[in-house]
């Protein structure tokens, strides 16, 4: 499959009506689209390992990096690096999209704080 989009890879849903899309799922590298509704947001957590980098495509992202806040918009975005906790919020009016990229994949050591 060379070309990749959320209608042809795998689909995860989290928090309250939150979505996810696997567009690389690989050993050593993650790239997910995910969907935010307006006012929902992620648990504060950190990655043992993982380094990520949250870009927004629609929407505002509100993302807690070790107590700092930063207002992301479309075309913006921001590095967290492994052992650094973080949160992401939605707090505007309209569903945020981002990509966010792991490397290594994230999902294997995420400690919520």
């Amino acid at each position: 499959m060379p070309v990749v989009s959320k209608e042809n890879v795998e689909h995860y849903s989290w928090g309250e009506g939150c979505d996810g899309w696997h567009l690389v799922r690989t050993d050593s590298l993650g790239v997910i689209q995910e969907r935010v509704p307006p006012g929902c947001s992620e648990v504060r957590h950190l990655h043992r390992q993982s380094e990520q980098f949250f870009f927004v495509l629609q929407g505002t992202a509100t993302i807690e990096r070790g107590g700092e806040e930063y207002l992301l918009s479309p075309g913006q975005g921001l590095h967290i690096a492994a052992g650094i906790p973080h949160q992401l919020f939605n707090m505007a009016s309209i569903d945020l999209v981002f990509i966010v990229t792991s490397t290594p994949p994230s999902h294997v050591d995420r400690v919520e704080l």
